[in-house]
């Protein structure tokens, strides 16, 4: 008999511990509340997402026409591998739509080049790229914030391509455009 009470005196049952849910009422502290406020001073671990026009592509509760950072060439060439991986496939090489996976029956996504997207801000690109639209999924999870805001400038770029006239050359490097090899 001693042996039994030794033995379920040491029990250690890990379920039966007290313990609270987040915010669940609480008679132990003053104020009701199981949760205790953070103490003065304390600093958020990680992004603080308080850029809005960064994390939501808006500005002022409206979409934004900018980016939240300077347009580089390093910006749009991370901005065209990150293309190249995540969109290609259904977008193609130049936003019309007709990648691998339009060729083999996925239905199309509407070409960047038209009128329609290219008066779109470029907070709405970003803004489809988190959160998806129509067949398109949401890339968040996949797609670090500044690559989706570089992906922007990138499409932003491809879609200035398509429509670029000779005027839109600058005079002293017009010269260039004659000179193929």
């Amino acid at each position: 008999m001693a042996a039994a009470v030794a033995g379920t005196a040491c029990s250690q049952v890990m379920d039966q511990q007290p313990s609270y849910r987040p915010f669940q009422a609480s008679g132990q502290f003053a104020d009701g509340s199981s949760a205790r406020p953070l103490p003065a001073d304390t600093v958020a671990r990680g992004l603080t997402r308080d850029d809005t026009l960064l994390f939501t592509g808006q500005q002022d509760g409206q979409v934004a026409n900018q980016l939240p950072m300077p347009v580089t060439r390093e910006l749009l060439g991370r901005g065209q591998q990150r293309f190249n991986i995540y969109c290609l496939p259904c977008h193609g090489y130049v936003g019309d739509g007709d990648g691998l996976v339009v060729q083999r029956g996925f239905s199309p996504p509407p070409s960047f080049n038209s009128d329609r997207l290219r008066a779109v801000p470029v907070g709405h690109i970003f803004d489809v790229v988190t959160n998806g639209l129509g067949s398109m999924p949401s890339y968040a999870a996949q797609i670090p914030v500044a690559d989706r805001w570089a992906i922007a400038a990138y499409v932003r770029a491809l879609q200035l391509s398509q429509h670029a006239t000779v005027d839109d050359v600058p005079p002293d490097q017009r010269a260039q455009l004659d000179q193929r090899p």
